[in-house]
């Protein structure tokens, strides 16, 4: 199964949310790259950054999620 990157991030706490709302609505996410987090006075700095993947067959109804769950934000 090839999983790719739906967000980069350097912020562990924005992965996780991203995550849990993937999770939340029956996808199959996984963080990667989180424990090369370095977390300074509430900063983070990864080599790349923290990614949230998805399977590649879920890529397209994750992003319209994520995209409808933060235009439903603003």
């Amino acid at each position: 199964m090839k999983l790719v990157t739906i967000l980069n991030t350097f912020q562990p706490m924005e992965a996780q949310l991203i995550r849990s709302r993937l999770e939340a609505a029956g996808f199959h996410p996984e963080v990667v790259n989180e424990l090369s987090a370095f977390s300074v006075e509430g900063y983070s700095m990864a080599t790349g950054g923290i990614q949230v993947k998805v399977p590649e067959f879920e890529l397209t109804d994750a992003t319209e999620l994520l995209a409808a769950e933060k235009t439903a934000e603003n």
